[in-house]
C-alpha cells in the first residue's frame, strides 16, 4: 500500500465516511489473467482477494465457485472495509464440495466411486476424523467429509454393511432419510465411497462430495473489517469447533474484528456454519491432549492466554451477523469462543441444526457462544435445532431480545455458569423446556415461557466474571444460583407434566435472593413465593400455539386476567446490579436501559402489559411474529 493510500485510509477512518476505491468483478466466464474490470472479470474469488485493499469491493456474478476464499488482508476500519458481495439479483454459490460422476452399481440402490486423493490436495476429509474437546462419537469414527444428493447430505455409516442394508433411525426427524447412507475407505492414492441412493441413479443426479474444510476463512489472524454479503455458501467439511480449539466453520472470522456477515444462505456444514471464534495459538483441544486436569481448568487457562494475546474490544469481536438463513449443520449454526464478544447477532433464521444426531457433544446449538460479553442477540428465529441458544461462561452485558424460539427439543435457551448481568427481554420461548438456568445474575423481562425451567447450582466449577464492558477478568466464583430478576412475564405451560418445574416456585431454593414482580401464571405454573403483584390461574389453559407457515409465523393464545396498573416499567435503576461483578444491566456503551417497546416495536405504556406484546387483551390474541 503506497503512502497516498495510507493517508487516504486514515482520513476515511477519522471522518467516518465510507469511501470505496476499486471494484473488481468475478465471473465463471472470466480468467484470472484478466484485469478484473466488469468487461474482463477474474475467474476466481481468490484472485480478487489477493489484490483487494481497504475500500475495495469484490462483486461476484452468478454461478458456482468451488474454492476456499482465503483473504490475505482486510479493511482498516468500519468505513474502509473490503466488501465481498454477490452481484445484486444474481445467485452466487460458494461450495466446499466437488461433483463426482462415473459411479458403478454394486447392487440395487448401492453404488461406489473411486476418486484420486489428489482431488483433495493436502486435506482429505475422508481420512480426517471429527475430534475435539467435549465431542462424543457414539462409539464409532466420523469423517469430516460428506456425500450430497441434490444438495441434501446423506448419513455416514460405520460399516459397509450399513450401506448395503441400512435401517431407519426412528428417533430423529427424518427416519427415511437416515437410510440414505455412505461409507468410505482411503489408501495413499485413492478414496472409495459406497453410497445407498435407493431409486436414484447418481450418474443422472447432482452428487457432490466435500473437498474443503471451509469456504471463507483467512488462514492467519489480522484480517479485519470484511463484509460477506448475499452468497449461498454450503457443503464444507468443517471440523468440530470446541471452545478450546481453533474454530473453523464454513464461514469463519479467525479471531478478527469488525466483520459483517449478512444476507447469506448458509447450509450443509459437517459441523458449524459460522464461527466467530478462537485461533490456534492460545490452545487447540487442550483437554483432549492433557487429561491430567479438568476441562474447565483448561478453559480458564485458555481464557488467560487469550487475554495475554490481545483479547479486548480494540482487537477482537464487534462483528455483525444479520439477515442470514442457516440450516443443515450438525454442530452449530453460529458459534464462537470469546471472538463473538461485543457483536450483534440479529434477524437470522436458524433451523434444522443437529438433525441427524449421529454424534453429540457439549458444543451443539443453534447459537453457541462462550464469553458473549456485551453481545446483542436479537430478532432471530430459531427452531428445530435441539438446543436453541447456549450462552456458556462469561455471558456478561449480554442482551437476548425479541427472539422467537420454538420446536427445540432440549431447551430454547441454556445459561451455563454465567454470573451476569445479562438481560432477556421480549422473547417468545415456545418449546417444552424454556430455560436451563445453571447461572445467576439474569434479568427476565416481558417474555412468554411455554416450557419448563431447569434450575441448577454449579458448585464444582469456578468461572470468570469481568470488569463492566471489558474482557479483563475481575474474579472467579462458583454458581450458587439466584440473583435473578423476573418482571412482567407470562408463564403459559403447553403441558402440565412435572408441575413443579413450570413457573418460579423452585427458585425458593436459589442460593442468592431474587427480585420477582408482575408475572402471570396459567395452567398450573407455580408462582414465586412472596411475589407482591401476580395473577395465578392454575385451571386456565391459554392454548398457546406457534403457527409455522414457512415464510410467516403467528402466535396465538388466550388471556383470562391481566394486572392493570400493578406493573411497572423495567429500567436499569430498577434492575440494580448483578451481585458478583457489581455491574448494572445497561447498554454496551454504559447508558441505561428502559424496556419501553415490545416484541413488535410498539411503545410500552406507563403500566406495561406482561409478556412480549403491549396490545394483548383479555380473551383471544393472535400476532404475526415473523
Amino acid at each position: 500500500m503506497n503512502k497516498r493510500t495510507i493517508v487516504s485510509t486514515m482520513l476515511i477512518c477519522l471522518t467516518g465516511m465510507a469511501v470505496y476505491s476499486k471494484e473488481y468483478h468475478v465471473s465463471i466466464k472470466g480468467n484470472d489473467a484478466n484485469t478484473g474490470v466488469e468487461s474482463a472479470p477474474f475467474r476466481t474469488i481468490n484472485k480478487a482477494a489477493q489484490i483487494a485493499y481497504a475500500g475495495d469491493v469484490i462483486t461476484v456474478h452468478a454461478g458456482v465457485y468451488r474454492e476456499w476464499v482465503n483473504p490475505p488482508r482486510g479493511g482498516e476500519c468500519e468505513q474502509s472495509r473490503i466488501v465481498y458481495r454477490a452481484a445484486p439479483g444474481e445467485r452466487v454459490e460458494i461450495k466446499g464440495s466437488e461433483p463426482v460422476g462415473n459411479w458403478q452399481k454394486v447392487q440395487d440402490g448401492v453404488w461406489k466411486v473411486t476418486v484420486p486423493n489428489s482431488l483433495f490436495g493436502s486435506y482429505n476429509p475422508y481420512k480426517d476424523l471429527i475430534y475435539g474437546d467435549w465431542f462424543s462419537n457414539h462409539g464409532w469414527d466420523h469423517h469430516t467429509g460428506e456425500v450430497f444428493l441434490n444438495n441434501k447430505s446423506l448419513y455416514e455409516a460405520p460399516t459397509l454393511e450399513k450401506v448395503l442394508h441400512p435401517t431407519a433411525d426412528a428417533n430423529i426427524k427424518d427416519p427415511e432419510g437416515s437410510t440414505y447412507t455412505w461409507y468410505c475407505e482411503s489408501d495413499e492414492q485413492n478414496t472409495t465411497i459406497w453410497a445407498n441412493f435407493h431409486h436414484y441413479n447418481p450418474n443422472k443426479e447432482l452428487v457432490e462430495i466435500s473437498a474443503r474444510r471451509t469456504c471463507f476463512y483467512p488462514e492467519t489472524p489480522g484480517v479485519n473489517y470484511l463484509t460477506i454479503q448475499g452468497f449461498h455458501i454450503s457443503e464444507a467439511a468443517s471440523q468440530w469447533a470446541a471452545p478450546t480449539a481453533e474454530q473453523i466453520g464454513m464461514v469463519a472470522t479467525h479471531w478478527n474484528k469488525g466483520w459483517i456477515i449478512e444476507n447469506n444462505v448458509i447450509s450443509n456444514a459437517k459441523c458449524s456454519g459460522i464461527t466467530l471464534g478462537k485461533e490456534r495459538g492460545t490452545g487447540h483441544n487442550v483437554w483432549l491432549n492433557d487429561r491430567s486436569i479438568d476441562g474447565s481448568l483448561h478453559y480458564i487457562e485458555v481464557t488467560f492466554r487469550t487475554l495475554r494475546n490481545g483479547w479486548n474490544k480494540e482487537n477482537i469481536g464487534s462483528h455483525i451477523v444479520r439477515n442470514n438463513e442457516i440450516f443443515a449443520c450438525e454442530q452449530t449454526g453460529i458459534c464462537g469462543s470469546m471472538g463473538a464478544a461485543f457483536s450483534i447477532i440479529e434477524n437470522n433464521h436458524i433451523h434444522d441444526i443437529w438433525t441427524k444426531r449421529q454424534f453429540s457433544g457439549a458444543e451443539i446449538a443453534g447459537i453457541k457462544f462462550h464469553a458473549a460479553i456485551d453481545t446483542q442477540i436479537r430478532n432471530n428465529r430459531i427452531h428445530h435445532v435441539g438446543r436453541g441458544l447456549w450462552l456458556d461462561w462469561m455471558a456478561q452485558g449480554t442482551r437476548v431480545s425479541q427472539n422467537l424460539l420454538y420446536e427445540n427439543d432440549l431447551e430454547d435457551v441454556f445459561f451455563e455458569v454465567d454470573h451476569g448481568p445479562y438481560l432477556v427481554d421480549n422473547n417468545i420461548f415456545g418449546s417444552p423446556t424454556s430455560v436451563s438456568d445453571w447461572s445467576q445474575g439474569g434479568a427476565y423481562v416481558h417474555n412468554i415461557f411455554a416450557g419448563r425451567f431447569g434450575l441448577y447450582s454449579e458448585k464444582s466449577r469456578y468461572t470468570p466474571y469481568h470488569l463492566p464492558h471489558q474482557t479483563e477478568v475481575a474474579g472467579l466464583s462458583i454458581i450458587l444460583s439466584g440473583d435473578n430478576r423476573f418482571f412482567n412475564n407470562l408463564f403459559f405451560p403447553i403441558t402440565t407434566g412435572e408441575k413443579n418445574l413450570y413457573g418460579l416456585a423452585h427458585y425458593k431454593n436459589a442460593g442468592y435472593p431474587m427480585m420477582v414482580d408482575g408475572n402471570i401464571y396459567y395452567n398450573h405454573a407455580l408462582p414465586f413465593e412472596g411475589e407482591a403483584h401476580q395473577v395465578v390461574a392454575p385451571d386456565f389453559n391459554p392454548n398457546l400455539k406457534v403457527e409455522d407457515k414457512g415464510a410467516e409465523v403467528w402466535v396465538s393464545f388466550s388471556v383470562q386476567k391481566l394486572l392493570g396498573d400493578q406493573t411497572e416499567t423495567v429500567t436499569t435503576e430498577r434492575l440494580g446490579k448483578a451481585k458478583l461483578p457489581q455491574a448494572a444491566y445497561e447498554q454496551p456503551d454504559g447508558k441505561p436501559v428502559t424496556i419501553n417497546t415490545d416484541y413488535l416495536g410498539n411503545a410500552r405504556k406507563e403500566h406495561p402489559q406482561p409478556g412480549p406484546f403491549e396490545t394483548v387483551k383479555e380473551g383471544s390474541n393472535r400476532f404475526k411474529v415473523w
